[in-house]
């Protein structure tokens, strides 16, 4: 694994993505996987390491987040931005094409950037997301996006992440430990805190302000504007992408293949061999 920084422009100047990157750095054939609202790029290193192989594997840490910098302006936190950043990224990457996967948020992304015309995207992994989100989903996750809990140890901090990502479903203690590892920061005072700007919620919030409440979020014709062969995994339990949307997704657009994950919500985490084994099918089969 090697971490690795690039520069990226907003309105209001440069500033830096984390990311790291998995397997042979002169592949040309790459993965970007990127995480969803609050998470990080660590959260795919089981899977990057399985694919490492096969694969160079790049996650970045999306801006607020993670090793990341922190926007001054946080009317910025959306997705031009992220996507302006990822275009810097794959730059950098100096390769024609690249596959990708993303969790929410980063399949959002994805289908943004792959919708383009001339799109670098070769293949892409939507991990619980589509074209309708649901208001249900997204009122939930305003109710915990941008509050910072403090924590005295990281015992309790890990505790804290158990409760509010127990939709990623049955994961074991060493994959409780990981995800907290790399959520939380140890602050000046000797709390801890999660590890991501809790001003990427001001635009997640004025938005919901403006439509009067959380409702549901219809992107289907950014979705059919892709062509590019398209796997969906959706959490069986999932509040975020329903059943009924991912059949769609499956008869129009990009016409995807779906595949769902027993016993999880949103989302999937690809910490276990059977998920991963998901990924590799669609990328290697």
């Amino acid at each position: 694994m090697r971490e690795r920084r690039v520069k990226c422009l907003s309105q209001a100047g440069f500033h830096d993505m984390a990311y790291v990157e998995w397997g042979d750095p002169a592949n040309p054939r790459v993965l970007v996987c990127v995480h969803g609202l609050t998470r990080c790029g660590r959260d795919f290193d089981f899977l990057a390491q399985a694919l490492a192989g096969d694969y160079r594997v790049v996650c970045p840490d999306v801006v607020g987040r993670g090793a990341s910098a922190w926007l001054a302006n946080k009317a910025l936190y959306g997705l031009p931005q992220y996507c302006a950043d990822m275009t810097a990224l794959l730059a950098r990457l100096d390769v024609e094409a690249v596959d990708w996967l993303g969790t929410s948020m980063g399949g959002l992304i994805g289908m943004t950037l792959a919708a383009q015309p001339n799109t670098p995207i070769a293949r892409l992994i939507l991990n619980d997301v589509g074209p309708v989100l649901s208001a249900g989903a997204i009122g939930r996750i305003g109710e915990y996006v941008g509050m910072m809990p403090r924590f005295a140890d990281a015992a309790q901090g890990e505790a804290w992440l158990r409760i509010v990502l127990a939709p990623f479903g049955a994961l074991g203690d060493a994959q409780w430990r990981h995800i907290a590892v790399h959520s939380l920061r140890r602050a000046g005072d000797g709390m801890w805190e999660l590890r991501y700007d809790p001003g990427i919620a001001e635009p997640f919030r004025a938005a919901m302000r403006a439509e009067g409440g959380a409702q549901d979020v219809v992107l289907w014709p950014l979705y059919d504007a892709i062509r590019c062969p398209t796997l969906v995994v959706r959490g069986a339990l999932s509040d975020l992408l329903s059943a009924a949307t991912a059949a769609e997704m499956a008869t129009r657009g990009p016409c995807a293949r779906t595949v769902e994950v027993a016993g999880v919500g949103h989302a999937p985490t690809f910490m276990d061999e059977t998920q991963v084994g998901v990924v590799r099918d669609f990328l290697l089969g």
